[in-house]
């Protein structure tokens, strides 16, 4: 994140964002809305996910928890 989150992030969101940040080496976030709870997605594949139950997580790219790829929907 590199300053201060942007308005409208939770702040134990944020501080996961934060931790996360702390093993890596420079790279760029992208943060993202689904269904109302914030995806920060890093340019390493790392990614930072409130889950339902409000639960902070992060997760490498390809963790899907059901073994699909981002374009398997697609075959």
């Amino acid at each position: 994140m590199g300053g201060p989150a942007p308005e409208g992030v939770p702040a134990d969101f944020a501080a996961g964002v934060r931790a996360a940040e702390a093993g890596l080496d420079g790279g760029s976030w992208t943060l993202t809305w689904l269904e109302g709870r914030p995806i920060a997605e890093h340019a390493s594949g790392l990614r930072v996910v409130q889950r339902a139950d409000g639960r902070i997580e992060t997760e490498r790219d390809g963790d899907d928890e059901f073994g699909l790829d981002d374009e398997d929907w697609l075959a």
